[in-house]
């Protein structure tokens, strides 16, 4: 499965404004890094109370990139 689209779509139902949502990816050997650019005002709800918002995303990305064997890191950026 292809986790930049995953993400992005877990993402725009997330935010207010979806058509500032910006997801970078980088391969690496064994694994995958995405970075996360939202609007300053959506950062929040990315994130979630605690951390827990961007904790469980982050749980479905590694249960994505098991199937395929790789590693996925999330960058939430500012």
């Amino acid at each position: 499965m292809e986790l930049k689209p995953l993400l992005e779509a877990i993402v725009r139902e997330l935010v207010d404004k979806p058509d500032e949502v910006r997801i970078s990816e980088h391969a690496r050997e064994t694994a995958t890094v995405l970075e996360l650019r939202v609007a300053r005002s959506d950062i929040g709800k990315v994130i979630g109370k605690d951390g827990r918002t961007a904790q469980s995303i982050r749980t479905v990305l590694t249960a994505a990139g098991s199937k395929e064997r790789r590693k996925v890191h999330l960058d939430i950026m500012d």
